[in-house]
């Protein structure tokens, strides 16, 4: 284990044991000691940073069984992506409020599920004012690591995301804990600090694939988030980053049959440049483990996590995303 403990971070709440996002799975991660809670923002119509995943929210609210707003389901291209349903920026706000949430995931946590359809959507705003509350009450300090979600997207119709989180956290009066902003996409990272919001600037990186703001910037000349994680890729992010957060798969480094050849020195080489380390996401069901942790054949059952945990703990990352606060407390701490 590293001699300093990782961050656990509630990656958006607790959502192995409540609807992601909800405000029961933020106010039950705080309960399970977390160090801080990720919400990740997205927007409506109107301009307002609205905690979801994803901008397209069928899966994770009940918009589809709203008949209201059954003429609103489109077809739109996200980050090179196809997706069929229903998006927040085509909703204002007061229209977003009415609906409620649901477990993404409900065959593998059909517990979670039994939440569904209790909890409004929730704004950063209440998340901030959320968080904020509860440190006060629990005397101590509980972050928060706020991801930017398809920056790219919202900004090509016309949002100038940077201008508007700004607002949204001077306007909340934020005084709680650490502030950290985190995204896929470097370009609202480089807006958003040269905007002097002050905070904790970390770059996420996925284990293949391209940056969508580079694609769109460079199409297919532009690098890929491997070539971020080389030395002369880490190079480049020191002065614009304070941190990388990695895809799990680049420490653990599996084979093709599921073995696990980490850590590797992915953590070790960002270190050596002054930059914190992050990594995601620590979840014990066999669904999302490697191959040589799993055990039996129950996607939702639990597989040998700590064996797991333990190589990335091995790693000395500096903060981990968990969907289990409690097992990732006791077994990080």
């Amino acid at each position: 284990m590293p001699s300093r403990p990782p961050l656990i971070i509630g990656h958006r709440g607790a959502p192995g044991y409540r609807p992601e996002h909800s405000r029961s799975s933020y106010t039950l991660a705080i309960e399970l000691g977390v160090d801080a809670v990720e919400p990740d923002v997205v927007f409506s119509r109107d301009g307002v940073a609205v905690v979801r995943h994803e901008n397209e929210i069928s899966a994770t609210t009940d918009v589809a069984d709203r008949p209201q707003f059954a003429a609103r389901r489109t077809t739109k291209t996200i980050d090179g992506t196809e997706h069929t349903g229903w998006f927040t920026e085509d909703f204002t706000w007061t229209e977003l409020a009415t609906l409620r949430c649901r477990e993404r995931l409900p065959r593998l946590r059909a517990a979670s599920a039994s939440f569904d359809d209790e909890q409004p959507v929730l704004r950063l705003r209440d998340v901030l004012d959320l968080v904020r509350a509860a440190s006060v009450d629990r005397g101590r300090e509980v972050g928060v690591v706020l991801e930017i979600k398809h920056a790219t997207h919202f900004a090509s119709r016309g949002f100038d995301v940077a201008a508007l989180l700004e607002s949204e956290i001077a306007d909340a009066g934020w005084t709680g804990g650490p502030l950290t902003f985190e995204s896929f996409e470097s370009t609202v990272l480089r807006e958003l600090r040269a905007r002097e919001v002050a905070g904790r600037y970390v770059y996420l990186l996925e284990s293949d694939g391209r940056p969508a703001d580079l694609v769109s910037a460079h199409g297919s000349r532009a690098p890929s988030y491997r070539d971020a994680v080389t030395p002369e890729g880490l190079d480049r992010l020191v002065g614009e980053v304070d941190g990388i957060s990695v895809d799990k798969k680049m420490i653990l480094a599996p084979d093709r049959l599921g073995r696990s050849h980490g850590p590797t020195e992915v953590v070790a080489d960002a270190h050596a440049r002054g930059l914190v380390v992050y990594t995601w996401t620590c979840r014990p069901e066999n669904a999302f483990l490697v191959g040589e942790f799993r055990r039996g054949r129950d996607r939702a059952a639990f597989g040998d996590y700590l064996a797991e945990w333990r190589i990335i703990a091995d790693a000395a990352v500096d903060g981990v995303f968990v969907d289990h606060p409690d097992l990732g407390a006791a077994f990080f701490r």
